[in-house]
């Protein structure tokens, strides 16, 4: 199989691009390094079967390649990031994935995009199911992402419609693990605290505390995607996918000073404006559907992920 992942150079498109190298596909990674990392794939440009592309997915992207599939990934996903550059965020999401289709319609070949929780806003019903319609603001100052993946969304099926693409969306919740990006602007919740709690720092908690997430272990996360791409019941449908298991900021704040034994007290900061109260996934259809479920714990994860980035 011809393989093309676009954003391949990030944190869940080089996780991505890793397995299916292993799986013998010819893998064609595609990423303008906006907020990607050579370091990410450095192992992978040894082999024969992988191939890397510098190009901006905004703009059209031609090749003679024949592609079986596309997992289209690009697009910044760190809250600071995107929000310092929504105009390009909202580009990506629209051209970009505009862009995307257009090829999968010339391959004739199925297109996955990896969506998010992000287009629920700050849902009513939690656990979340994929029926949800979302509440979110169209000119807070994160709709450049969550708008930009609502839209994303609806092009893909107005693409399913009226050109019979083959299209797969899935919808991520928060993930964490080894090639997390957590330096300046793409720093996010794990390892922010992770960074603070190896230096005995202060560990800064935005609002109260008491606002929720369900965090996915990386490995799980992308073991959902491939069965996702690879499976033709999938055609044509949405999965939710992270961890159902819901736990406070103040918790996961709690659970890194046991983990590493860090003398870090907890402080907190004003509330970003339109941060969710509350984020969990209702996984019942992709459980039902494949037997998926996330395996590794928060704990162990952590510790996973804590250990790459002392290293790293």
């Amino acid at each position: 199989m011809n393989v093309l992942v676009t954003g391949g150079a990030g944190f869940l498109g080089s996780w991505l691009c890793e397995k299916l190298v292993q799986k013998k596909y010819n893998v064609y990674c595609l990423d303008n390094l906006s907020s990607g990392k050579t370091t990410n794939i450095d192992s992978l440009r040894k082999e024969k079967n992988f191939e890397f592309i510098r190009h901006d997915i905004i703009s059209p992207f031609g090749t003679e390649e024949k592609f079986d599939i596309i997992y289209h990934l690009a697009c910044p996903a760190a809250p600071f990031q995107y929000q310092k550059t929504p105009v390009n965020t909202l580009l990506t999401n629209s051209a970009g994935s505009l862009n995307v289709l257009e090829l999968a319609r010339k391959n004739d070949c199925p297109v996955f995009i990896s969506s998010t929780s992000e287009v629920y806003g700050d849902p009513d019903i939690v656990p979340t199911p994929e029926t949800h319609r979302g509440y979110v603001s169209p000119i807070g100052i994160r709709s450049c992402y969550d708008e930009g993946k609502r839209y994303s969304e609806a092009l893909f099926k107005a693409y399913e419609r009226q050109y019979g693409i083959d299209t797969r969306i899935v919808r991520i919740f928060n993930t964490y693990g080894p090639k997390i990006r957590g330096d300046g602007m793409y720093g996010r919740v794990i390892p922010n605290f992770i960074r603070q709690v190896l230096k005995n720092e202060d560990i800064t908690i935005y609002g109260d505390g008491n606002q929720t997430r369900s965090f996915c272990y990386v490995e799980d996360l992308i073991r959902a995607f491939i069965l996702v791409g690879e499976s033709e019941i999938a055609r044509g449908e949405i999965f939710n996918i992270g961890n159902p298991h819901e736990i406070t900021v103040n918790e996961l704040a709690d659970t890194m000073i046991e983990i590493t034994g860090a003398k870090s007290k907890k402080i907190h900061l004003p509330l970003p404006e339109d941060d969710p109260k509350r984020r969990c996934p209702d996984i019942n259809k992709i459980t039902q559907t494949f037997g998926w479920k996330p395996e590794v714990s928060l704990k162990e994860g952590l510790q996973r992920t804590i250990e790459w980035i002392k290293t790293n």
